[in-house]
């Protein structure tokens, strides 16, 4: 019997139907006659999971014992001797009881289909290896069990169970994922929407990426080599001039004129490593291509066409995006078809754009005719092609009665070749024409003429000169591609050495700097900035390697420019061009880190601003708006007493003067609070943050709402972390959110107080089954001291939620409206974690509760 086949059911999150998918796939299977058994099967207290076991053999699973408790596992043994034809085994990830036969149920698996037993099995998104560091960042919880990517890949089928966040969070409401009592812990913590909508979204990509893999082992399995346009693929090809950025953008665009467009950006290098495309500008490109969400790719190639149809065909692209031929017209008409027509006759059924740029025509620089050889080597050639040849004819004239006229030839040709080997390509044809004349003359019948009896004699000379040429050509060549060659490294190492300082988080500008120059033996480096227009703004020294650096471009020996104000200035000894293109990319990095740096100050700086800005709004809205409503019922109780004409009974005087004195006890402490806000907005009060246990902090909030406070069912586990805050602050917040709740909820099911910890935060989450709020209305609940409707102020304003959230977020934390399911508001509060190194205050620095009392009128905004 053959290997086994595996069938996988992916799901983005629990409770999405997986297990459910594989139960039901079972009955399909037994109905259609196959030996169907269930391996193991986690239902998790569902229902309608357990219901679907019903009818199916289940193989008995095997007890073990492990530090005390009892626990069991899929009995391997037990299935390959009942040897079904189908085993269905839930939860792949799962990690076995130590003692079991494999360490991990992926593991049992692999032994069930080496056995020949098809398989169909479960497993999360969550728990693929690939994206498990993924997953943690966006839920804040690592994932303990973990398989690797290659067991599911390996599967011969994989089928995504999908649903959509709100339909599983609505399953979870009802009761069909967990019990009650962790429903809520689990909506507010790894179950929200935004964690549900990211888990899908990776789930749906590992799947296409799956679906994709597949496709293209079909292509190639079938060697079909033309492009199936599945999605549009758009490759530009880049040959790192000053055009790439045009290119890029065209094919941006073309990619977004379909949803799901991929952008692949390719640079075509020789296979010997030398290129005259520049770095800085090749890195730019790249960058820009990564801003607009495309991949960018470096392959290898001569043949720059086919290399470029290979990687397109390879990546299954429908689209090529390529710059028109910078080449001038004669050398288009001399030189051949260019790259870009080359390409378009080859490409067969994939698009090619050829798109005009302000390059276009401008031609290439002429290569140097002295070659990569220095000055000095070039002129001790020449002096070689002047001696060597008179020396060499004194010596064979002497000779010639022993030598032929084809020995002499190749003497001078060797001659030519040592030539060609010190000063390069113009000194070896200044000794080959010497050395062709003196042949001619001195060895050539008939002697001391120019002119050649016999023509045999003419070819040969006429062969020496072509050769020596081309012998020339080549030593030079060779010489140019050596030197080419060592300063490809150098550039190289110096660019390594750039990534890998950023890599270390090197990220001054003066140690940027201070690389370069130690690179290039420079002796000042200096980033200057214009503070005014381009033509009459000042420089002003943004950084410097010396304190007597330059001040201004003028006094520099050569200037990169590194921004739109910025240029990076150099002083010390003369740049090459090649120097000077490795410099660039160096100036393009400091300008950008300079960037950075003052992002990141001003939004350092902006925050306090921002705060503030919250705070003080908050505070006026409440000076303009709170202070009237028990002022007038003061107010109107104070008039009716004074009034003559009408005569109050002794209960109608008691009940006037306890309104008014309610209404001024309640005034006074709404001037308190606002008076403490203002000062903790000026900075004058100092918010005391220190450890507070969170099951302690709740039930004193309650207790100041008086009697309704007893209705609110808490559920704060003892052990939860300790939370960063101010206990008075905090109990203020709780009080008015969970007064805010009580107002609204008008279900039979209580409002609840949940806590819980995700990653370094700590949790409260107030929960009501009111009307709720609609998603687009969920942040006007922060607008101050503003009921949705407006219908009913007769029982105070309040403080409001967003002086609630504005003091959560002096705290450090964030007050976050969410919808309840199943109906309802549930408003979160989270807060830092408590550290180690977070000690108590003691003495002064503790606040007193008396000072913070809470406003007993209900806030706005809510539900």
């Amino acid at each position: 019997m053959g290997r086994g086949t595996l069938r996988v059911y992916l799901g983005a999150a629990p409770g999405v139907g997986k297990t459910f998918a594989m139960l039901d796939e079972g009955h399909r299977r037994l109905e259609r006659g196959t030996d169907v058994v269930v391996g193991f099967v986690e239902t998790h207290g569902r229902q309608h999971t357990a219901e679907l076991v019903d009818g199916l053999e289940v193989v008995p699973r095997r007890g073990l014992i492990h530090r005390g408790s009892a626990f069991t596992e899929m009995d391997v043994d037990a299935v390959l001797a009942r040897r079904p034809r189908v085993a269905l085994v839930d939860e792949l990830a799962h990690t076995n009881v130590p003692g079991s036969r494999n360490a991990k149920r992926w593991q049992d698996v692999e032994e069930l289909l080496a056995a020949g037993v098809d398989v169909v099995a479960t497993v999360n998104i969550q728990h693929l290896e690939s994206v498990n560091d993924v997953v943690e960042k966006i839920t804040g919880v690592r994932q303990q069990e973990r398989l690797p990517d290659a067991v599911v890949r390996a599967a011969d089928q994989v089928e995504l169970v999908d649903m959509a966040p709100e339909a599983l969070r609505r399953r979870m409401a009802h009761g069909n994922v967990y019990t009650a009592d962790k429903v809520d812990a689990a909506l507010g913590n790894y179950f929200r929407v935004g964690n549900l909508t990211a888990l899908r979204e990776l789930a749906l990509l590992w799947t296409a990426d799956k679906v994709d893999e597949a496709m293209q082992g079909y292509r190639a399995a079938h060697g079909i080599q033309g492009t199936w346009e599945t999605r549009e693929r758009v490759v530009v090809a880049l040959t790192g001039g000053t055009e790439g950025e045009t290119l890029i953008r065209r094919a941006a665009r073309i990619a977004a004129r379909s949803a799901g467009g991929d952008l692949l950006a390719v640079h075509v290098s020789r296979s010997d490593g030398l290129t005259g495309a520049s770095p800085a500008d090749l890195a730019t490109q790249r960058q820009l291509v990564e801003t607009l969400g495309g991949s960018y790719h470096q392959i290898i190639g001569d043949d720059i066409p086919r290399a470029l149809l290979e990687f397109a065909r390879a990546e299954n692209a429908t689209q090529l995006v390529l710059g028109v031929s910078r080449r001038s017209r004669i050398a288009t008409t001399f030189g051949g078809a260019g790259i870009g027509a080359s390409t378009t006759r080859e490409s067969g059924d994939i698009d090619v754009h050829l798109v005009s740029h302000a390059q276009v025509g401008r031609g290439r620089a002429l290569p140097d005719l002295g070659g990569s050889l220095t000055r000095k080597r070039r002129l001790y050639g020449v002096v070689m092609a002047l001696l060597l040849p008179p020396l060499l004819t004194l010596l064979l004239v002497r000779a010639r009665h022993d030598l032929n006229l084809l020995s002499d030839v190749l003497l001078f040709l060797l001659v030519v070749v040592c030539v060609a080997l010190v000063g390069g390509l113009l000194p070896a044809l200044l000794a080959a024409v010497s050395g062709s004349v003196l042949l001619n003359y001195y060895f050539t019948p008939p002697l001391h003429t120019f002119n050649i009896s016999e023509t045999n004699n003419a070819l040969a000379l006429t062969v020496f000169l072509v050769v020596a040429a081309s012998v020339s050509s080549v030593v030079d060549l060779a010489a140019r591609r050596t030197r080419q060659a060592a300063r490809a490294s150098a550039e190289s190492q110096t660019l390594s050495t750039l990534a890998g300082s950023v890599l270390r988080g090197e990220t001054g500008l003066v140690s940027l700097m201070e690389r370069v120059r130690e690179a290039f033996g420079l002796t000042d480096v200096t980033l200057l900035e214009r503070s005014g227009p381009a033509d009459h703004g000042a420089w002003a020294v943004v950084a410097t390697t010396d304190a007597t650096g330059c001040s201004s471009p003028q006094q520099a020996d050569a200037e990169f420019p590194a921004g739109e104000q910025l240029v990076l200035a150099v002083r010390g000894r003369p740049l090459r061009a090649e120097d000077q293109r490795v410099i660039g990319a160096f100036a393009a990095q400091a300008g950008a880190l300079l960037e950075r740096t003052r992002l990141a100050e001003q939004a350092a700086a902006a925050e306090p601003l921002a705060a503030t800005d919250r705070m003080r709004t908050a505070l006026l809205a409440a000076v303009g708006h709170d202070l009237r409503t028990p002022l007038a019922s003061a107010k109107a109780s104070v008039t009716s007493l004074r009034s003559t004409d009408v005569a109050w009974s002794e209960h109608d005087r008691e009940e006037l003067l306890l309104t008014a004195d309610e209404s001024l006890d309640r005034l006074a402490r709404l001037v308190d609070n606002l008076l403490d806000m203002s000062r903790l907005t000026a900075g004058a009060m100092t918010v005391q943050l220190r450890p507070v246990a969170l099951d302690e902090v709740v039930p004193l909030a309650l207790d100041d709402l008086g009697a309704v406070g007893s209705a609110v069912l808490v559920d704060v586990p003892d052990d939860l972390p300790e939370a960063l805050a101010d206990p008075g602050l905090l109990e203020r917040v709780i009080a008015n959110v969970a007064q805010n709740a009580l107002r609204y909820n008008d279900s039979d099911q209580p409002v609840r107080i949940t806590g819980s910890s995700i990653s370094e935060r700590v949790e409260l989450r107030v929960v009501d089954r009111g009307p709720g709020i609609a998603p687009d209305q969920l942040e006007r609940v922060f607008v101050p001291f503003q009921r949705l409707g407006d219908t009913d102020n007769t029982t105070g304003v309040g403080l409001g939620l967003a002086l609630s959230r504005g003091l959560i977020e002096a705290m450090g934390g964030s007050l976050t409206p969410e919808e309840t399911p199943g109906g309802g508001l549930t408003m979160v509060v989270a807060l830092p974690a408590a550290r180690a190194d977070d000690q108590e205050p003691t003495g002064p620095g503790r606040r007193e509760r008396t000072d913070l009392a809470t406003d007993p009128t209900p806030a706005q905004g809510v539900s």
